[in-house]
């Protein structure tokens, strides 16, 4: 089985030497992202703007592998403040709906360029 690097420009650019994501078999792998508007990479500081953008930006990553926002089945969401986490839920319940995919939160003591969340997802496509 290979592995397909997947790359968007309706996701911000890597700020590292990594993809946008992976694809293997029937498995998409999304990278951690951030806050990041893509094609400027200016960065949202709202807190809910900043959760909507992030999903909005992993799912793109997802359709780029042939997904849909039903077949994430897991995210991982990494805060620098818990004290956000209401907040965050209201956006997260707002972009998925009935769709529960698996997830867990937890705050980390730093994120690249000082962002508020970062978010990633595995999507399975079977």
């Amino acid at each position: 089985m290979s592995l397909e690097i997947l790359s968007t420009p309706k996701a911000p650019d890597a700020i590292g030497p990594y993809s946008h994501g992976t694809k293997c078999g029937d498995f998409i792998f999304t990278s951690g992202q951030c806050p990041f508007y893509p094609g400027t990479g200016e960065v949202e500081t709202d807190v809910e703007k900043a959760t909507k953008l992030v999903l909005d930006n992993v799912l793109a990553i997802v359709e780029a592998g042939g997904g849909k926002l039903e077949n994430i089945a897991k995210v991982e969401i990494f805060v620098k403040d818990l004290a956000n986490f209401a907040l965050i839920n209201k956006v997260y319940a707002e972009f998925f709906g009935d769709h529960k995919p698996a997830r867990y939160c937890v705050q980390v003591a730093e994120l690249p360029k000082n962002v508020a969340l970062e978010i990633a997802a595995t999507a399975y496509l079977g």
